[in-house]
């Protein structure tokens, strides 16, 4: 028996009722079919020239950072490090187009993000050399703690932005997350809530490439990840990840949207990982050298220096002046981790909550406990070598 056979079969429709109609016109929340680009272009005309020379700056120091941090790495001064050489126009543009008062949400491999908002280089590293729980007051900088569980950050931030505004708060809150993070149940979460609520929050995916080994095509069958913010209600938009000019930009206007009430926006910006997912990865496993080579024909720190060269905004000095700067940060760096940190064991137990449960307060003074008695034999020991 078909449909049309069962009883009341004149009054079925195939469609739904009159009443029904989208919540939203998806036209406007496309993304464009090509990601956004700005040096190279017609658009970089009307690029504020400070903007493009503070850019630079920050680029060619986060480049030197990202160097520094692998090779401490192997210096094993730090435990593992996330390296974002590739990506450091996502990074920096994400910290720069943020007001004072705005919030970070960085993932584990945006420590230079975090950096260039103005958090000590050593701070933000913290985490990384297993020191503490995070390395920076979160509420001093804006900066949420570095997230190492995947997409976990992007319902914080949609937290912290609608309470923002149901407090008055003239804040937005951007969240950064890698291709890998969209397929976690945390990132649907996240931008379903901040969409009906229209929550001042901007997410930037840096499509990297890789979510660790698997490429992006196993991961999704969407036309690109930009897309994804249709589905629920927000605009999408793609850029060049690579450009940090345009990647600035798509965001400032994405911020002024959302501190403006009109909710949140998600950005994929294009880019790629050149080095390993970390110091522990072994990337010649899943990719081939010939694509890393052709990705740093369009590296982010050249695309800008080449475009700020040509138009005789940068000589050779200022070249040379960005990088002796950055040498001088990498050099500080690498003093200060070189230097043995001391710490207390019972910083285990601070932070976890605002008030220690009893099992919490059982274990540090079991651990309490145990460090007397280490102290204890090791002064018995000394003392009878001393004898």
């Amino acid at each position: 028996m078909t449909v049309q056979e069962l009883p009341g079969a004149a009054a079925y429709r195939p469609t739904p009722p009159p009443a029904w109609k989208p919540l939203t016109d998806p036209a406007p929340l496309l993304p464009d079919p090509e990601p956004y680009r700005v040096l190279g272009t017609d658009a970089v005309a009307d690029a504020d020239t400070e903007l493009l020379l503070r850019l630079y700056t920050e680029l060619v120091r986060g480049r030197r950072y990202n160097t520094q941090a692998t090779a401490l790495t192997k210096q094993g001064r730090l435990a593992v490090y996330p390296s974002s050489t590739g990506q450091e126009a996502c990074e920096v543009a994400a910290a720069l187009v943020l007001e004072e008062r705005d919030w970070l949400f960085p993932s584990y491999r945006d420590t230079l993000a975090a950096v260039a908002r103005g958090l000590d280089p050593v701070e933000a590293l913290t985490l990384l050399r297993g020191d503490r729980h995070t390395g920076y007051d979160p509420r001093a900088h804006r900066v949420a703690p570095l997230c190492t569980p995947l997409a976990t950050q992007l319902p914080h931030a949609v937290g912290l932005a609608h309470a923002a505004r149901l407090k008055g708060d003239d804040v937005v809150a951007l969240a950064m997350v890698g291709d890998g993070g969209t397929s976690e149940g945390d990132f649907h979460e996240a931008l379903n809530f901040a969409a009906v609520w229209k929550a001042p929050v901007v997410f930037l995916v840096q499509n990297n490439g890789f979510a660790i080994s698997v490429p992006l095509a196993k991961q999704t069958a969407a036309p690109s990840l930009a897309h994804k913010a249709v589905g629920y209600g927000m605009p999408g938009r793609l850029v060049d990840g690579n450009d940090a000019a345009a990647v600035h930009q798509v965001l400032s206007e994405a911020v002024a949207r959302a501190r403006s009430g009109g909710g949140p926006t998600l950005v994929e910006a294009v880019t790629y990982r050149m080095d390993a997912h970390t110091n522990a990865d072994d990337a010649t496993r899943y990719r081939v050298d010939s694509d890393v080579e052709a990705w740093r024909d369009h590296d982010p720190v050249q695309l800008m220096e080449r475009e700020l060269t040509g138009r005789g905004l940068l000589d050779e000095e200022g070249v040379e002046e960005a990088r002796a700067a950055a040498e001088r940060m990498a050099a500080a760096l690498r003093e200060r981790m070189n230097a043995d940190p001391v710490l207390d064991p019972m910083d285990l137990f601070s932070h976890v909550y605002a008030e220690q449960t009893a099992q919490l307060r059982e274990q540090a003074a079991r651990l309490r406990q145990e460090l007397a008695a280490e102290n204890d034999q090791h002064g018995t020991e000394d003392g009878g070598a001393a004898r």
